[in-house]
C-alpha cells in the first residue's frame, strides 16, 4: 500500500526545545539553522523532531492543547526584534531563565509578557505582519482549527486556566462559545493567539526551507491520542468516547505493564469513537495528517498498534493494569489515508508488545516500523532488534526520546547485557555510544536515526523523557559548549560513518 523508503539514509533526533538560545528554551532561530547546516555538513538527510504543538500539563509534546497549532514557546523573538516587532529591551527578562534546561513555569510568564508587547506593537502598526506574509490568508486557510484553538486559548485564560469541561455551560461547547458575546479581553487574547500562530508558521516555513536548501528533510511526529483538555476535544467531542452530558471520558488511553512500568502507563487521553469517525470518512484524522505533511516531509505515527487494538482503561482507574484490548479501525483507515494523501511517507512506531494482528496490519500497510538497539542485548541471537535481524523497511535507533542515553543505559544495564553487547559488537565498552551508532548505520535498515545526546556521548543526566514519570521530563537542553562540540568534533566523525555505510 505504502512504499516510500527505498534508499539508505540517516537522521539525527533533536527536538527544537533542546537547542541553545537566550530565551530559556530552544527556538526556531539561529541555532536551529546552524543545526540544519551541521546535518548537511555530515551528509545526514533527516532531522527528526517530536510533536511541535503547544504543550499542556507536564510539558509533554505528546499532550498538546491542539493537534494543529504550533508551540508558541518556539517563536524566535530575537529575529522579531531585528525585524522591528520588538525592542531589544523587551527581551531582557529572558536573561534570568536557565540555559541548561527549560523551566516551564518561569518561561510561561516571561514569554507571555513579551508576547503581549509584540501584540501591542502589531496593533499599533499592522503593516509589521506583512514582513512575514499575508495574515488574512493564513487566518482563512487555517480557520477550520485556528478559530477553535484561538478561542479555546482565550477562554482558558479568562477562566483562570481551568479545563474546558469545568467552564460555565455556555462555554463548554465550541458552538455556543463561538456565538457568545465576550469582552474585549477575551477577543484581544484570541487575536493575539492568531498572530503568534501566524508568526510560528512563518518562522517554521523559513527554517524548513533553509533545511531543504541544504538537502535536509524533516521527520515529524503525530501522537496517536489528544489531550482531554485540548481544543481538539472541545471543538470535536463527537469523535471521542466522552459522555455527552457530563463531558467526562467513558474510558481513557494507556498501555498495560511493560518494559517502562510495572503498573503500565496511564496516559489519561480520551479514546476515539472510531464508529463516529468512520461515518465521516475519518475526516478529522485526514485533516490532521494533511496538516502534518504541510509541516514535515515524513510523519511518524506514535503508538501505531492502537490502529489495530488499543488498551481501554476504565475512567477513574488508579493505574493502567485494569483494562482491555479493543479493536481499532485497522486497514480500512489506511486505505482511506492512501486515497486522500497518496503514497504518504509515514513511519509506524511499532515498539513494545506486538501481537500477530498488529504485525499483519504493519505488513499490509507496507509502512516501515522501528527497531531500538538498546532492547537487543538480552543474550538471544534471535532478538528482533539485533542488527543482523533488522529488515530493510525499518527505522533503526540506538535509542529514542523515551530511552535513556546509550551511555546511561550501558552504565545501568545488567552485566550479562553488557557482556553480550561487548562480544556482539566486538568492543571494549569504552565508547558504547559510538559502538551503537556504528551498528545502527551498518545495519540493513534503510534509515538510521541517532539522538544528539548519543552522538555526544552524554550520560543519563541528558535523558529527555522517562515514560511513567512526571518530573523533570522534556526539560533537557544542549549547552553552548556541547553544541559547539557537536558541530566541530562530532560532525566530521559522523560524516565518515555515514559515507562508509552508504547513507550519504
Amino acid at each position: 500500500m505504502f512504499n516510500w523508503l527505498k534508499s539508505r539514509s540517516s537522521g539525527v533526533l533533536l527536538h527544537p526545545t533542546m537547542l541553545p538560545s537566550r530565551q530559556g528554551i530552544g527556538t526556531l532561530g539561529a541555532s536551529a539553522r546552524q543545526f540544519a547546516d551541521a546535518l548537511a555538513d555530515a551528509r545526514v538527510g533527516y532531522w527528526q523532531v517530536c510533536p511541535l504543538g503547544p504543550t499542556g500539563f507536564g510539558d509533554s509534546p505528546y499532550q498538546c492543547f491542539s493537534s494543529f497549532a504550533g508551540n508558541p514557546f518556539l517563536v524566535d523573538f530575537e529575529s522579531l526584534a531585528e525585524q522591528g516587532f520588538l525592542d531589544a529591551a523587551d527581551l531582557e527578562p529572558f536573561a534570568a531563565l536557565p540555559r541548561d534546561h527549560v523551566e516551564y513555569g518561569a518561561l510561561w510568564s516571561v514569554f507571555h509578557a513579551c508576547a503581549d508587547k509584540l501584540y501591542g506593537n502589531v496593533k499599533k502598526d499592522p503593516a509589521l505582519l506583512t514582513r512575514l506574509g499575508d495574515f488574512a490568508t493564513f487566518r482563512r486557510d487555517n480557520a477550520y482549527w485556528l478559530e477553535g484553538y484561538a478561542l479555546y486559548t482565550a477562554l482558558k485564560k479568562h477562566f483562570d486556566g481551568a479545563p474546558w469541561y469545568a467552564w460555565p455551560a455556555n462555554a463548554r461547547r465550541f458552538e455556543s462559545a463561538a456565538k457568545a458575546k465576550w469582552g474585549a479581553g477575551v477577543l484581544a487574547e484570541k487575536e493575539k493567539t492568531e498572530i503568534v500562530q501566524f508568526i510560528f508558521f512563518a518562522q517554521w516555513r523559513e527554517l524548513r526551507g533553509h533545511a531543504r536548501s541544504r538537502g535536509v528533510k524533516i521527520v515529524g511526529d503525530v501522537p496517536i491520542f489528544t489531550a482531554l483538555d485540548s481544543a481538539d476535544v472541545w471543538q470535536n467531542p463527537g469523535i471521542f468516547q466522552i459522555d455527552k452530558k457530563t463531558a467526562e471520558p467513558l474510558a481513557v488511553a494507556g498501555v498495560p505493564p511493560d518494559y517502562f512500568s510495572a503498573t503500565g502507563q496511564l496516559w489519561g487521553n480520551p479514546l476515539y469513537d472510531w464508529a463516529a469517525l468512520k461515518k465521516t470518512g475519518y475526516a478529522w484524522w485526514i485533516a490532521r495528517l494533511r496538516a502534518c505533511f504541510a509541516l514535515y516531509d515524513v510523519v511518524r505515527i506514535d503508538h501505531f498498534r492502537a490502529f489495530y487494538d488499543y488498551w481501554r482503561i476504565p475512567a477513574g482507574a488508579p493505574d493502567a493494569r485494569t483494562g482491555e484490548w479493543v479493536l481499532g479501525p485497522g486497514l480500512e483507515f489506511f486505505d482511506r489515508v492512501r486515497r486522500a494523501l497518496g503514497n504518504a511517507q509515514l513511519i509506524a512506531e511499532d515498539l513494545g508488545d506486538m501481537n500477530d494482528g498488529v504485525r499483519k496490519l504493519l505488513a499490509d500497510t507496507g509502512l516501515p516500523g522501528m527497531a531500538v538497539l538498546q532492547f537487543a542485548f538480552g543474550g538471544d541471537p534471535k532478538n528482533l532488534y539485533l542488527p543482523h535481524n533488522i529488515g530493510a523497511n525499518t527505522i533503526v535507533y540506538p535509542g529514542t526520546h523515551d530511552n535513556n542515553t546509550v551511555v546511561g543505559w550501558y552504565a545501568s544495564a545488567a552485566e550479562h547485557e553488557r557482556d553480550f553487547f561487548r562480544r556482539y559488537l566486538w568492543t571494549d565498552g569504552n565508547e558504547p555510544h559510538w559502538a551503537l551508532v556504528n551498528a545502527a548505520l551498518k545495519s540493513h535498515a534503510r534509515l538510521a536515526v541517532i539522538s544528539v545526546q548519543d552522538l555526544l556521548g552524554l550520560g543519563a543526566e541528558a535523558r529527555f523523557n522517562e515514560p511513567g514519570t512526571e518530573l523533570k521530563n522534556w526539560r533537557w537542553r544542549l549547552s553552548d559548549a556541547d553544541f559547539a562540540r557537536f558541530r566541530a568534533d562530532v560532525v566530521p566523525r559522523l560524516r565518515e560513518l555515514v559515507e562508509i555505510s552508504g547513507r550519504a
